[in-house]
């Protein structure tokens, strides 16, 4: 599985229902509406790494009212419940 964090710059005005129609895109998971230097968060995760791109500029840059992506690829998850499983013996 290939994750993707997308950051999103979007329209003020516009900001619920562009995350309304993210949420409602394949290959989208998850979608934020975030304070800070953007105004949405939108996790992506696919199958194959070719799939980054139809879903990021041909779903989500299309969608009405967002106005810039800055999509981060993840590499690894880290996360207090991936390390309990990482070393647990089994009890």
């Amino acid at each position: 599985m290939i994750t993707a964090i997308v950051l999103i710059d979007c329209a003020t005005d516009t900001i619920p229902e562009v995350a309304m129609a993210l949420a409602d895109l394949p290959g989208v998971s998850e979608v934020y509406s975030v304070a800070g230097s953007v105004d949405l968060i939108a996790v992506v995760r696919v199958r194959e790494f070719d799939q980054i791109a139809e879903v990021i500029a041909g779903r989500i840059s299309k969608v009405a009212g967002v106005i810039n992506t800055d999509t981060h690829i993840a590499f690894r998850a880290y996360s207090k419940h991936d390390l309990e499983e990482t070393f647990a013996i089994g009890l």
